[in-house]
């Protein structure tokens, strides 16, 4: 017969093996469930994401969870990050906060995840303390988001997905033709204008590199790709002749603007460094 002791410790170790069936994690993504406060209203869950991108989804969300985004290894540079979340545009039943410390600034209401837009604070600004509405009913509410950590150019904006409008300078250029999600050389063949961004059409005669694929092969001899490139609306740009050297991020699927310098500006800044001895990478320009 078992010591009231070690009944204790076995009964402790099976609530906590029921507490982790109910949720599904790993160092990118999380699921979990509300039901495991039902109850215990009060509770609140920590949460570790420690990858550059993944989701979060929160069924029947009742209490609340903290959520912890930090990069996978620690550096100085991990200070610079930014975090940005897209919520689904189903995502329901809770509000989110900023936790600083212990003390909360709100983020996002209910109402505001059904829009689905993307919200980007800097990693220094703290936490994700999302706490559930109280409901009647929470059996048709969930709470879902994607997040990716950014690593903004210099100067740019850590609210934003996007770099600054300004032009980059010819170190800029050079670095983002090696470390770019996207670089690529074409045309502008259309802008259209929504009410906070922009969106480039282009023709690419020449894909050097994309993460993922934003942009698609027409297929034929003359072999080119087709896209968009996303910016903020404030910088104004509009269909011109002339080749651009197009480079940038691709976020939630979407490929961001960085620098796009007329790529025979390019071709000056780089052939340039090449006899000086001092660029990043090689890149074919032939």
């Amino acid at each position: 017969m078992l010591s009231p002791f070690l009944a204790y410790l076995l009964s402790v170790v099976l609530l906590c093996r029921i507490a982790r069936s109910q949720y599904s994690s790993d160092q990118c993504s999380w699921r979990g469930s509300g039901l495991t406060h039902e109850g215990h209203t009060r509770d609140v869950e920590q949460v570790y994401l420690r990858c550059a991108q993944g989701f979060l989804e929160w069924l029947y969300p009742t209490g609340a969870i903290i959520v912890n985004l930090r990069p996978n290894t620690l550096s100085p540079a991990a200070s610079l990050l930014s975090v940005c979340i897209k919520p689904s545009k189903e995502s329901s039943g809770t509000h989110i906060y900023l936790d600083r410390l212990g003390k909360l600034r709100l983020l996002l209401r209910e109402e505001d995840q059904a829009e689905g837009r993307v919200h980007c604070f800097s990693i220094q600004d703290g936490a994700l303390f999302i706490e559930a509405v109280p409901q009647r009913d929470i059996s048709r509410k969930i709470t879902a988001f994607q997040y990716e950590l950014v690593n903004h150019r210099p100067g740019a904006d850590p609210q934003s997905l996007s770099a600054p409008c300004q032009p980059c300078t010819d170190a800029e250029v050079l670095l983002a033709a090696c470390t770019s999600d996207f670089v690529a050389r074409g045309n502008i063949l259309g802008v259209a204008e929504a009410d906070d961004q922009t969106s480039v059409t282009v023709s690419l005669s020449r894909l050097y590199r994309q993460k993922t694929r934003v942009f698609v092969s027409g297929g034929g001899r003359a072999k080119r790709w087709t896209g968009f490139v996303k910016m903020p609306r404030q910088c104004r740009v509009k269909p011109g002749e002339g080749e651009f050297l197009f480079t940038g991020t691709v976020r939630f699927g979407e490929a961001w603007l960085s620098c796009a310098p007329r790529y025979k500006d390019f071709l000056r800044v780089y052939q340039d460094a090449q006899q000086q001895g001092t660029n990043p990478c090689h890149l074919e320009t032939d």
